[in-house]
């Protein structure tokens, strides 16, 4: 028998829920939505690409984040600069991005001001 991670559990969700009753939570969202995707002239938060934000009671945020493909070209760069969007905020202890490709991004977590924005809509 094998461990199973809580995103394997049936009816578990893929994407783990964000922090979002934290008094940090808004503030993070709008750094998130100041950094965006060179080759997509839409923020990454609005594009989908922003899974979780978890926020400890030490004030040290964790992010999981995705990209919009595999080869993307600034795939080792873009952890950095969302974690160099966040870490300059009031309150804001540490920053731990991470990049996951489980579920991958498909074109329905765009938000619907990302999907007018790109004429999806």
């Amino acid at each position: 028998m094998t461990a199973e991670t809580p995103e394997q559990l049936e009816g578990a969700p893929l994407i783990r829920p964000s922090t979002t009753d934290h008094p940090l939570y808004d503030g993070i969202v709008e750094a998130c939505r100041s950094v965006y995707d060179p080759e997509i002239p839409v923020n990454i938060y609005d594009l989908g690409l922003v899974y979780t934000i978890d926020i400890n009671t030490e004030n040290e945020v964790g992010v999981m984040m995705t990209l919009t493909a595999p080869g993307c070209p600034v795939a080792e760069d873009m952890p950095g600069w969302l974690a160099d969007a966040i870490e300059p905020l009031p309150g804001v202890k540490q920053v731990d991005v991470q990049i996951t490709w489980d579920p991958p991004w498909g074109m329905e977590m765009m938000s619907d001001e990302a999907r007018l924005e790109l004429g999806f809509m």
